[in-house]
């Protein structure tokens, strides 16, 4: 078992203990949230930073209509 620590831009997103272990170009999801796998730090036998850059979520704008009437 092994002590996963995941980062963003030296930020911690989450620790996880797991028996498998993410590679660097892997494709993950953490927390709902797509992302690539940057770096892989092995610290010790059992503590794996990971650096995780995650993907932009674009959020739509509402589009306001005004075409009613004011009063």
């Amino acid at each position: 078992m092994y002590i996963v620590t995941f980062y963003e831009k030296s930020a911690l997103v989450m620790s996880k203990l797991t028996t498998i272990l993410p590679s660097v170009d892997e494709k993950i999801t953490v927390k709902g949230r797509k992302g690539t796998v940057i770096k892989v730090d092995q610290i010790d036998e059992r503590k794996i930073d990971v650096y995780v850059e995650f993907e932009k979520v674009v959020k739509k704008q509402v589009v306001i209509d005004d075409k009613k009437k004011k009063r």
